[in-house]
């Protein structure tokens, strides 16, 4: 049985990058999912601005766990090439960073047919032709409005194509009405890592442990991984940047609790991740 190890999106402490390290050495937190640095999103940054970054963390005995980017959160419909060349330099970022994972996503538009279904996995194939040889892991993330939401359309994507691996994150299953001990036990051996979100049964996101996310029940099993890492995805307000990781119609809606600042809503949730680990 391992320990859990913490990674978090640092940039919904603050958009500020020197701050997000404040905030991960105050919370004993090694590693940062890298989003966003000084409001500029992770797959618009230059080499220059991606090594100023790693020097940064390297300063501290921080490291880039993975590269959190926006790749295949586009439209079926939308032109591919430009998003293509998109992920070429996200790739560059993660080996500049010494991250070995990027997450990336599955597509907007799936209407239910065959045809979208392979349009979907035409793309990711061809993600994964451009990342050969990289030394670089593709993670796909469950999340609403895409073709993997619910558990088996993540299940058809890890079957379909090995080479990419999962990642869990419980809100998201919840905001899509799918029960996450169903979907952990159908996932668990494709799963990398996890996101850490929880959402009550409305789909609000709550503080972890506080929603019906089963992220406890579900720890019981991740400790067996072999080198298990949670990335921390507070959500409980909003912070930079958020309303551009969103497909209109699709706004997460957070947390009820009142902070002050993103900080403080950030130190409250690796509290309670901590809890719970």
């Amino acid at each position: 049985m391992s320990k859990i190890q913490l990674s978090a999106f640092t940039d919904e402490a603050s958009s500020v990058f020197t701050e997000q390290i404040d905030a991960m050495k105050a919370n004993g937190i090694l590693y940062t999912e890298l989003r966003g640095v000084d409001g500029i999103g992770v797959a618009d940054l230059t080499k220059e601005q991606v090594k100023n970054v790693k020097e940064m963390l390297d300063k501290e005995g921080l490291k880039v766990w993975s590269i959190g980017s926006p790749i295949g959160k586009i439209d079926l419909k939308d032109d591919f090439e430009p998003h293509l060349d998109k992920f070429k330099r996200v790739i560059e970022t993660a080996q500049i960073t010494g991250a070995n994972k990027i997450r990336l996503f599955s597509f907007y538009g799936y209407d239910g047919s065959d045809a979208a279904r392979d349009e979907v996995l035409r793309r990711m194939n061809r993600f994964v032709e451009v990342n050969e040889g990289s030394g670089v892991l593709l993670c796909h993330e469950n999340e609403k409005g895409i073709y993997g939401d619910i558990a088996s359309r993540c299940l058809d994507i890890a079957k379909a194509i090995p080479s990419i691996k999962a990642i869990f994150d419980p809100a998201n299953y919840i905001q899509c009405g799918q029960d996450t001990l169903e979907a952990w036990t159908m996932l668990e051996p494709y799963v990398e890592y996890m996101h850490i979100k929880d959402a009550d049964p409305s789909g609000k996101i709550v503080p972890p442990g506080w929603g019906i996310g089963n992220i406890a029940k579900i720890f019981e099993s991740y400790r067996n991984f072999p080198n298990p890492v949670v990335s921390l995805e507070p959500h409980l307000m909003e912070f930079y940047g958020l309303a551009a990781l969103e497909k209109e119609g699709e706004k997460t809606e957070t947390s009820e609790l009142v902070f002050k600042t993103n900080r403080e809503a950030f130190d409250f949730a690796a509290t309670e991740l901590k809890k719970l680990i």
